[in-house]
């Protein structure tokens, strides 16, 4: 299997999305081996069912505060409890964009401190969605700090839900503000191999996308 499946999160996000959809992503994953299987946090233990007996580790990731973030800290809370409660291993939460633009920063930083202490108390990885798109240069270079002042594994670029989603630009400028131990995750709009391929060398870790099948068939 080619090496670009192991940077594929095999993401379905769909509000539509039904337990046929689910194990159809489940089984692709398998097949295809991609890196991480990404779904609502309905599914999760749906998805640890489906994945119990696969012969490779597969991460199981879901979301957290998603789509718009701006849920209070006590919901994100028990969200990535129930969570990883359920078996997730990997939580992709929202940055509370509203209050970043409201330049509430502190508020911003300590929500994501606790989730991220949450996380690595489990075990698991947590990545903080900032939804480039609606990012000036300063609020990206503000947002990308705060994220490893809190402790995130990765920095994510979008939900998939905004009008853009990763940019080559965007990722390389995120890749040269971000520590090294601090990973990205390119995320949004991203339908072929060559669109991933570009976003990896720009510096992303890992690839969501609804379209992992079709682009593991372009390569």
């Amino acid at each position: 299997m080619n090496a670009l499946s192991t940077y594929i999160d095999h993401t379905l996000l769909s509000p539509v999305a039904s337990e046929t959809d689910i194990r159809k992503i489940c089984e692709e994953a398998w097949i295809m081996q991609f890196k991480a299987i990404c779904v609502a946090p309905s599914y999760v233990p749906y998805v640890v069912e489906m994945m119990e007996f696969c012969p490779i580790k597969i991460e199981i990731a879901t979301v957290i505060g998603f789509p718009l973030g701006y849920a209070v800290t006590s919901t994100k809370v028990a969200e990535a409890e129930t969570a990883l409660r359920d078996g997730a291993t990997e939580l992709d939460v929202v940055m509370n964009l509203s209050r970043f633009k409201s330049m509430a920063y502190l508020s911003v930083r300590e929500e994501l401190q606790v989730l991220s202490q949450l996380a690595h108390n489990a075990g698991a990885l947590i990545k903080v969605i900032i939804e480039t798109g609606y990012l000036d240069s300063f609020e990206l270079y503000t947002a990308c700090e705060i994220c490893a002042e809190s402790g995130a594994d990765f920095v994510k670029t979008s939900t998939g839900f905004a009008p853009v989603g990763a940019e080559v630009e965007v990722v390389r400028t995120m890749r040269q503000i971000l520590p090294p131990n601090v990973k990205i995750k390119a995320s949004g709009g991203i339908k072929t191999a060559e669109q991933a391929i570009a976003l990896i060398e720009a510096g992303a870790e890992r690839i969501g996308t609804s379209h992992g099948a079709a682009i593991m068939g372009q390569v």
